[in-house]
């Protein structure tokens, strides 16, 4: 009889430690789950990334969309600036000979088509001899002696006319500096 007490306390005593493993088992699981409170302020975290991601990526394709119909007709505008040159000669030459009725008549058309690019966004670099000498905006073709003590290391002479196409220079304008 006493080897069955034995035998049932032994039992008892693994039912015990067999419980008492289930509810650690338990508590590791419960401990391992997050609660409903604990997902859902995940998932709103979640979703408010995911907007502000979104937000973020409408801003920047309509930035970039802006920016492309901007600079859309860049190359029309580069190319166009030859024209405009070839203007500013003939109304140099022009303008020697002393004709006047062919004077107006080209510095019409050529005010013209200076409005419509400008409608576009185009407009010319405004540079003077005197002028501080600034890479941002000025490409030095060449350097001479300055004429003067006050035109050293500033814009002598300008040979082309720059033109920025919505703040963004497309052509610099080609200058002389002074040394």
């Amino acid at each position: 009889m006493s080897e069955n007490k034995d035998i049932h306390e032994e039992n008892l005593n693994l039912q015990e430690e067999n419980h008492t493993e289930e509810n650690v088992i338990q508590e590791e699981k419960m401990a391992e789950e997050p609660t409903a409170e604990e997902l859902l302020a995940e998932e709103r975290d979640r979703y408010v990334r995911l907007f502000a991601e979104f937000e973020n990526y409408k801003k920047r394709t309509s930035k970039e969309k802006m920016e492309f119909f901007q600079y859309a007709n860049q190359d029309l505008m580069i190319s166009m600036l030859a024209v405009l040159d070839d203007f500013e000669r003939a109304i140099k030459e022009i303008s020697k000979r002393g004709n006047e009725a062919d004077l107006q008549g080209v510095e019409l058309i050529y005010q013209k088509l200076k409005n419509k690019l400008g409608e576009k966004g185009l407009k010319e670099l405004e540079v003077k001899s005197g002028d501080d000498f600034n890479v941002d905006f000025h490409e030095a073709i060449t350097q001479i002696t300055a004429p003067s003590e006050d035109l050293k290391g500033k814009i002598v002479d300008v040979i082309e006319t720059g033109y920025t196409l919505h703040d963004k220079v497309i052509r610099f304008t080609k200058v002389v500096t002074g040394n």
